[in-house]
């Protein structure tokens, strides 16, 4: 990619809420380092770190640079690129809850606004818990902190409320002090290579378009299953589950972007229109029909890579009763005109058997099958599989004759392979998404009937299970695919799951049909 001029991006100052945090130690701080290096910032800019913790410039300069030592994708800093780098970095003291200490803030934009002669953009990162998005911005208007509309604007992390009515409740308050396009609502899922390039696929490619309808897709699936469990996130997910965690935000926009109709042009709001379109077609479950269109599972104990874990229910800060889920498998339909009848399967879970992401869109059988005697073998269905991770990829699996005098028949990938492309250091998600950010491009973000058109989807669901404790929990072990119930959710269809194969697995065994999951 052709590195941009720094001069072409509007002066910024970028404020950080949580400052001293995780999330700006592990993506935000590496995200705005990887940037600057490749040319992407502007020539002027600052990043303001602001939080409780006592410390001057000199530490906080240090506890960031042994951060990106650790996370960033371009390896340990160098002395002459970080020096330059955190020059444009500084630390605030002040309290979230406390608007006097919000003032320095205004007295900062002021003196940047003077040095650099020009009205700069001001990004308000609230990289902090949710509960604390409100008062970071009540606090910014009291304070009149430069709330421009073409020029301010605030970023919020996932999860975006608990439920249809705090989300609402949120998006009422963040309005009443920002318009609609300065919020920018962040899902660092939509900033995944592999995901942006979905739409690139489907609508910058003639031969596609014609076969994305009912008419020739037999189902979609779409997986993110995780080996790892809750970590030290006990408390939050308890109160959470896979279902508000994983599937209102992430698996929800995979839907859109496969699903969504061609949109005029690649604006913002003619892109996020069509994805609202589609959470609007999707149908909502009725109470009666939760059990037959869902699966719920809770992991237990067991052994993964000759490590003893622990169950669910015996991690640290979860109730030894809990009835959370740590896997979701549902079954949705969109209500449209090119998608009626084509069921679209999700399933998410933790300390499963492997790590990965894909969307599979499976194709209908040949309408007549010609290739049928015993020597060509049984013709298999066409498959697009996406590979979010571990691998990069995108390949079309196509039926083609096997080398030799007999007609036998293979499956072969047309594949995209990111590994094997010169893109293998290619950015990630949160650099997309804050260079967006700075730019003022909403296309990845968000908006807030597009929250609440999730929201009211999986409220059905979950108000379901809140209400109906799971006598099997736990219900499958770690290590597994997760519970047997899952894979008659979709068997009763006449599908199975699909997996990618491993990668030590020889190149005409990856050219075979995905694994099956059980």
């Amino acid at each position: 990619m052709e590195k941009r001029s720094s001069t072409k991006t509007k002066s910024t100052i970028f404020f950080i809420f949580g400052g001293t945090g995780d999330l700006t130690k592990r993506k935000i701080i590496p995200a705005l380092y990887n940037l600057f290096l490749d040319r992407w910032m502007p020539k002027n800019f600052v990043i303001i770190g602001v939080s409780l913790d006592e410390m001057d410039d000199k530490k906080y300069k240090a506890e960031l640079m042994s951060a990106v030592d650790q996370f960033s994708r371009k390896g340990k800093s160098k002395k002459e690129e970080w020096t330059k780098f955190s020059s444009h970095v500084t630390y605030q003291i002040a309290d979230i809850n406390d608007l006097s200490t919000f003032k320095p803030l205004g007295a900062i934009i002021e003196r940047y606004k003077e040095e650099w002669e020009e009205t700069p953009s001001i990004i308000y990162y609230c990289a902090v818990a949710p509960h604390f998005f409100g008062a970071i911005a009540e606090n910014i208007s009291q304070n009149k902190l430069e709330n421009d509309p073409q020029t301010t604007r605030i970023i919020v992390e996932k999860p975006f409320g608990r439920d249809l009515e705090s989300a609402k409740e949120l998006n009422n308050k963040l309005l009443s002090i920002f318009n609609e396009n300065q919020i920018y609502r962040i899902d660092h899922y939509l900033g995944k290579e592999v995901v942006q390039n979905i739409m690139a696929f489907r609508f910058a490619n003639e031969i596609m378009e014609p076969l994305w309808n009912r008419n020739h897709v037999e189902h979609v699936q779409i997986s993110v299953t995780e080996q790892i469990g809750i970590g030290d996130r006990g408390e939050y997910f308890d109160h959470a589950g896979v279902l508000r965690d994983m599937i209102q935000n992430h698996l929800l926009q995979l839907i859109c972007i496969i699903a969504m109709e061609p949109p005029i042009s690649f604006d913002a709001d003619e892109v996020r229109n069509r994805k609202v379109d589609v959470l609007k077609a999707m149908r909502k479950s009725l109470p009666e029909e939760i059990d037959t269109m869902s699966v719920r599972g809770q992991y237990s104990s067991g052994w993964i890579k000759g490590t003893q874990v622990l169950g669910y229910r015996e991690e640290e800060n979860v109730n030894p009763e809990s009835n959370t889920e740590t896997y979701a498998a549902l079954k949705f339909y969109v209500d449209n005109w090119r998608w009626q009848g084509v069921p679209f399967y999700l399933r998410t879970g933790k300390r499963l058997i492997k790590t990965a992401s894909m969307i599979t869109i499976q194709f209908k059988e040949v309408p007549h099958k010609i290739f049928i005697s015993e020597k060509s073998g049984t013709p298999k269905q066409n498959r697009l599989v996406i590979s979010i991770q571990p691998d990069m990829a995108i390949r079309f699996q196509l039926q083609s004759k096997r080398p030799g005098l007999e007609m036998y028949l293979d499956t072969v990938d047309i594949l995209f392979d990111y590994s094997g492309s010169k893109r293998l250091d290619s950015p990630k998600a949160y650099e997309t998404l804050l260079l967006d950010a700075i730019n003022g491009d909403q296309t990845l973000f968000m908006r807030a009937d597009q929250v609440e058109a999730a929201w009211e989807l999986i409220m059905p669901i979950l108000n379901y299970w809140e209400k109906n404790i799971d006598p099997d929990f736990p219900n499958y072990s770690v290590n597994s695919w997760g519970p047997e119930k899952a894979e008659a959710l979709i068997a009763k269809d006449g599908f199975h799951w699909f997996n990618l194969p491993d990668k030590t697995k020889k190149t005409n065994e990856r050219a075979e049909n995905l694994e099956d999951s059980d």
